[in-house]
C-alpha cells in the first residue's frame, strides 16, 4: 500500500470515529467496495446525501468511506473556505482549475452531476461545457419532452451522457415508460438515472423498472425505503426495507452492465455516517454473492 493509501484509510477510521462511527464499522468502511471494484462497477454516494456539506468537504466524506466517486448538485457550496462558490457552470477559471486539483487530492472524482431542468439550448451548452471541462462523464437532469432534440445534440458534441432521472409523481418521469418512449431510437449517450427508491414509493418495483430500462441505464441512484408504495416514507439502512437492494445487485449483474451506482440516502441523522457505511457494507455484500 502506497503512502496515500495508508493515510487514506487511517485518516479515514479517524473521521468516520470522530462522527461516531463504532471502531470496527469505521475499519470496514474505510475499506470501501472490494467486492464492487473486482466486478468493474463504480460506487460512490451524492454529495446531496452530504447535502449540509459543501462538495469539497462531502468528497472528503466520500473518501473517509472508502469510495472514489461523487454525484454533486448544481446550487451546492463549493467548499467551507469558499462558501460564496456553488458547484456549477459560473464558477471562475481558477475555482474549476482549483477544484479539480483538490478533488485528485482527496482521491474522489467527480463523475457526475445533478442539474435538474434543461430546457433552452444557450444554458444547457454552458452546463455541457463546465462539465467536459471539469471532466465529468454524466449530466443527471429531467429535460422536458420537447427538448430531446436539443439534448441529443449536446450530448454527440460534448461526447457526455445525459442521465435522465425519476422523482415519484406527479414527475413526468415517475414511470420509466414515460422516458422509453421519449428516447426510443436516440443516441444511447441519452440514458436513465435509475432512482430506485422513488420507483418503489410510487409502487413500481424496482427490478422490474430495471428490466423495463436494459440497454439504456447509465447510472443508479441506490436508495432503500420502509414501505412500498408509500410516497412519504423515508429512507432506511440498505436492507432493512422494501426497495430490494438485493435483488437490484441480482439484476445488474444479470444485465451484465456497469453503470455508476451512487447511494443516495435522503435521513436527517445524527447517525448519517453510520448508516451510510452500514449501505456500502450491504450492498457490497450482496455485490460479492
Amino acid at each position: 500500500m502506497n503512502r496515500r493509501g495508508f493515510l487514506g484509510v487511517a485518516g479515514g477510521g479517524l473521521a468516520l470515529s470522530r462522527l461516531g462511527v463504532p471502531g470496527l464499522l469505521a475499519a470496514e468502511a474505510a475499506k470501501g467496495a472490494p467486492n464492487c471494484e473486482k466486478l468493474g462497477w463504480r460506487f460512490g454516494i451524492t454529495a446531496y446525501t452530504f447535502r449540509h456539506l459543501p462538495l469539497i468537504e462531502a468528497a472528503e466524506q466520500v473518501a473517509a468511506l472508502g469510495l472514489r466517486y461523487i454525484e454533486g448538485f448544481t446550487w451546492q457550496k463549493l467548499s467551507a473556505k469558499k462558501p460564496a462558490v456553488v458547484t456549477n457552470e459560473t464558477m471562475s477559471a481558477d475555482d474549476r482549475k482549483e477544484t479539480k486539483a483538490r478533488l485528485a487530492d482527496i482521491g474522489v472524482r467527480l463523475v457526475s452531476c445533478y442539474c435538474q431542468a434543461m430546457a433552452q439550448e444557450a444554458a444547457a451548452r454552458k452546463l455541457f461545457e463546465w462539465a467536459k471541462e471539469m471532466g465529468m462523464e454524466v449530466l443527471v437532469a429531467e429535460p422536458p419532452l420537447n427538448a430531446y432534440d436539443m439534448v441529443a445534440k449536446l450530448c454527440d458534441e460534448y461526447e457526455l451522457c445525459v442521465a435522465v432521472h425519476n422523482h415519484p409523481a406527479p414527475s413526468a418521469y415517475a414511470s420509466p415508460d414515460v422516458f422509453l418512449k421519449a428516447s426510443e431510437g436516440r443516441t444511447k449517450r441519452i440514458g436513465a438515472c435509475c432512482d430506485t427508491g422513488h420507483w418503489a414509493r410510487s409502487g413500481i418495483k424496482p427490478v422490474e423498472a430495471l428490466r423495463k430500462l436494459e440497454g439504456r441505464i447509465i447510472e443508479l441512484h441506490l436508495k432503500d425505503i420502509a414501505k412500498f408504495g408509500d410516497p412519504r416514507c423515508p429512507c432506511v439502512v440498505f436492507g432493512a426495507g422494501d426497495g430490494d437492494i438485493a435483488g437490484i445487485v441480482r439484476e445488474i449483474r444479470r444485465q451484465g452492465i456497469k453503470p455508476l451506482l451512487t447511494i443516495e440516502h435522503e435521513v436527517v441523522s445524527p447517525k448519517l455516517v453510520e448508516e451510510v457505511a452500514a449501505c456500502i457494507a450491504y450492498f457490497d455484500k450482496e455485490a460479492g454473492r
